[in-house]
Formats: C-alpha cells, sequence, structure tokens
C-alpha cells in the first residue's frame, strides 16, 4: 500500500483525490478489481467517501469534547466550592445522625480514639531517636551554637623593590605583587 507512512490529515487528501480521479476516469469503466474482489466505480467512491467521512466525524467528536472539557475545567472550581459548602451544611445539620449521612453519601466521622501510655512512650523515645541521628537542633539550640575559630596565622609577604638597572635591563620581566597574605586554618574536628 502506498499509504503507509501517511497521516491521516494525507490519507483523507489522498482519498479525495482518488474519488476525483474515479470519477473522472473511470466513469465508463463497468468493474475493478482490487485484492481479488471486484468493485464498481460507485462502490469505489463510497469507499473512499468513507474514508473521509469517518475522518471528519472523528475531528469534529475530538473538536466537541475540547471544548466540553474546557466548559468543564471553566466550571468545576465554583462547583466543588458549591459541594464543599453542601456538605458542611449537611454534616451541622445532620452530624450526629449516621443514617442521615449515609443518605448523602457523607462518611460519619471516626471517633478518634486516644493514644495509650505505652503508644506515647514509643512515639517519644522514637522522635527523639530521629533527632539524635539527623543532628536536629530547635531554633533556641540552633542559636547556642557558636564557632570558635583559633590558630589562624596572617603572614605578611613582601617583595624587595626592584632596583633601576634591574628594571632597566629586563623591560620585559612582570611586576610582583607587593604584598600577599596566607591564611591558614586548623582543620574543624
Amino acid at each position: 500500500m502506498a499509504t503507509k507512512s501517511k497521516g491521516q490529515g494525507t490519507v483523507v487528501a489522498l482519498a479525495q483525490s482518488l474519488g476525483a480521479g474515479v470519477t473522472k476516469h473511470l466513469a465508463n469503466v463497468t468493474n475493478v478489481t482490487l485484492e481479488g474482489s471486484s468493485y464498481t466505480p460507485a462502490q469505489i467512491t463510497t469507499k473512499l467517501q468513507q474514508v473521509v467521512s469517518l475522518t471528519t466525524d472523528v475531528d469534529a467528536a475530538k473538536a466537541a469534547t475540547k471544548a466540553k472539557l474546557a466548559a468543564r475545567t471553566a466550571a468545576m472550581p465554583a462547583l466543588r466550592t458549591f459541594i464543599s459548602a453542601l456538605v458542611s451544611y449537611v454534616k451541622a445539620g445532620y452530624g450526629n445522625q449516621p443514617d442521615v449521612l449515609a443518605d448523602f453519601g457523607i462518611k460519619p466521622p471516626k471517633p478518634r480514639t486516644p493514644a495509650t501510655v505505652q503508644a506515647k512512650a514509643a512515639a517519644s523515645a522514637k522522635r527523639e531517636a530521629t533527632r539524635a541521628a539527623r543532628n536536629t537542633m530547635g531554633s533556641k539550640q540552633k542559636k547556642a551554637v557558636r564557632g570558635d575559630v583559633v590558630g589562624i596565622t596572617v603572614t605578611p609577604v613582601t617583595a624587595p623593590k626592584p632596583t633601576e638597572a634591574a628594571a632597566s635591563a629586563s623591560p620585559s620581566a612582570g611586576t610582583a605583587s607587593p604584598v600577599a597574605t596566607t591564611l591558614t586554618a586548623p582543620k574543624a574536628t
């Protein structure tokens, strides 16, 4: 088939061109044999028109779906707010009647069971272990941390001034930096 790698638009254009060619040049032919079957020019034109109409119908459906999706996207925030307000109203009015809430499709809130003393102790121990492992500190603990820097030595490095004789002897010689500083700090442990 000559249209293996062609897109839908190209196939539709080809079908339209083939239909026009069949109408123009094969109108007087009684039968055309294709793939072992015999077709009249009218049957060929009908099949080619089917390709065009199927593609056109799909494109129209896509456009309609796109329009409906855009309308839904625009309307849903306001509708969700409305639904949330209605749910709040129903919960406020019938919050202590689980059967009525079920009629509205709202699950009643589950009663909260307080944690046992053992569970609280285990959670506290786990929290402290995690903080110690991650070296997590609170804001007051962070303020208490101060760094101590000891052992810094500043050593000035001076180069002797070039003499006029040395400067005139080598005009391409570069100038040295008059002062260089070296800072050494001990490694933090």
